[in-house]
């Protein structure tokens, strides 16, 4: 906690920050209001939200330079709620979402990412950077050609002036030299009032009105579950990414945490659900945003843009919005996964490929997440069932063979362990040496079973040896071959 307060977290990088906070807060304007049409609310809503979120982030939160805001994730999830029960019950399921995700960080369960790998991470990533694209598609279609011309020069600036200069932020340059040629020039093109009016106060608190009721909690709890599972794991991949650009940790559960308290707050100031945006976060960091003043500056910027430059705000072109959305989708590609693909074992790749895929048909991250992790285990498990090794030795009298198992015994790979066993063998008894096993669930326990009673049935004496603690500990609470009727009841076997 006193890392969060610390110089160094917040003033190591004061003049980066300051004007990164400002670019994350233009790019900001327009995805809320878009966020707030798709979860079928005034734009209001989005932006009190981005507003609120992005400066708690900024203190309590976990990963320094990551941007928490309203996300288009959480608005469609949110999008039946509003056509169904109104805008009292977003309030509400918001709050009852940051309540859970303070729950999820007081069970640690940012300490679980280590289980998503490498190829879903890069999946992750690749798919948001499509997606980022495809939402500034609606912004080029039935636009004059001066809205191209337009995005192709803010493109050429953001590209090009970090060869001259990298004094200031290049993307934060295009937006104000487009939005000067757009008004001087008096080009009618689209701009950022074009998406929705801005608000003109300051958020103010007010509790949701909904009945205290089990019928509401019945109503808004499996969307604020949905809501704290997916507000965390887009959060926890995103600082994710992040830690790899600025070769630095996270806290995940403090995120947690953070994200927590950010909704409970936005929910009683107006606002809709949000988490990390990893578009407006990238943005922040290849903008020169390090600290959590780059996170706090953004927030404050969002409401001096709204309330003091509003006018001026409004008449930014989205052509140059979406420039620099068009750069944040291509630095965040991980263009890597394809130069190497010939390198990257089959499994992997599929892995990222169908994270990719998922993710872009359902336009749900979590969802495309969930998918490449199971993907992976199903790959995973069969890896290590394919490394399961039993050698036999025929003792000198010929009436003993001596069985030695390698490997892990589990679900995947009982059947495997099971065929390396000759049943049919004229012998008095087997010693099977499990020094080198392990016995993982039920089904290694099973398999164990209809071993030895297949052997017995034979006539054959059993004799395990080698056993860990935890193996035998299995079989002593699971194993049946012991029992008195265990050979009458080997057909349930």
């Amino acid at each position: 906690m006193n890392d969060i307060f610390s110089k160094r977290a917040w003033f190591s990088n004061v003049r980066n920050d300051l004007l990164a906070g400002a670019v994350v807060a233009l790019a900001l304007i327009p995805e809320a209001i878009a966020f707030s049409i798709i979860a079928g609310v005034d734009p209001k809503v989005g932006l009190y939200a981005s507003f609120c979120i992005a400066i708690i982030t900024a203190f309590l939160g976990g990963r320094p330079g990551m941007i928490s805001a309203a996300t288009g994730a959480m608005a469609l999830l949110l999008t039946p709620l509003v056509k169904e029960h109104g805008l009292n019950y977003l309030f509400a399921t918001t709050i009852l979402t940051g309540i859970l995700q303070i729950i999820w960080g007081w069970v640690k369960l940012g300490n679980q990412m280590r289980f998503v790998p490498r190829a879903v991470m890069v999946g992750f990533v690749n798919a948001l950077a499509i997606l980022i694209f495809d939402a500034q598609l609606p912004q080029l279609e039935g636009v004059s050609w001066l809205v191209y011309l337009m995005v192709a020069a803010g493109l050429g600036i953001i590209y090009g002036l970090p060869r001259l200069t990298k004094a200031v932020p290049s993307p934060l340059v295009a937006i104000v030299v487009l939005t000067g040629l757009a008004i001087a020039m008096g080009w009618d093109i689209p701009t950022v009032g074009d998406m929705g009016t801005l608000p003109k106060t300051l958020p103010t608190f007010a509790l949701p009105i909904v009945p205290l009721n089990f019928q509401t909690l019945e109503i808004i709890l499996p969307y604020a579950l949905a809501l704290s599972l997916v507000g965390l794991l887009e959060s926890f991949l995103t600082a994710n990414v992040i830690d790899d650009l600025t070769d630095t940790s996270s806290n995940k559960n403090q995120e947690s945490l953070g994200q927590g308290i950010a909704n409970i707050v936005t929910g009683c100031f107006g606002g809709m659900a949000g988490c990390a945006m990893i578009g407006q976060s990238v943005i922040n960091i290849r903008s020169g945003g390090r600290t959590r003043l780059s996170s706090l500056s953004a927030g404050v910027f969002l409401f001096c843009c709204i309330l003091i430059l509003g006018d001026w705000v409004a008449r930014i072109p989205m052509a140059a919005l979406v420039s620099v959305m068009i750069m944040v989708s291509i630095s965040t590609f991980s263009w890597n996964s394809i130069k190497n693909i010939r390198y990257i074992p089959k499994s992997e790749t599929a892995v990222t490929i169908t994270t990719v895929i998922i993710t872009i048909l359902t336009h749900n991250l979590a969802i495309g997440v969930i998918v490449g992790v199971a993907l992976s285990a199903i790959f995973f498990s069969r890896k290590i069932a394919a490394l399961v090794f039993v050698d036999s030795l025929l003792v000198e009298d010929g009436t003993e063979r001596i069985y030695s198992v390698n490997g892990q015994i589990f679900f995947v790979s009982v059947e495997d362990f099971l065929n390396a066993f000759d049943f049919r063998e004229h012998i008095e008894k087997v010693t099977i040496n499990l020094t080198h096993a392990h016995l993982w669930d039920q089904s290694a326990v099973d398999a164990v079973d209809k071993m030895v009673l297949r052997f017995r049935k034979r006539g054959v004496q059993v004799e395990l040896i080698g056993l860990n603690e935890a193996s035998a500990s299995l079989l002593d609470q699971l194993a049946t071959y012991d029992k008195p009727d265990a050979l009458e009841n080997i057909a349930n076997h």
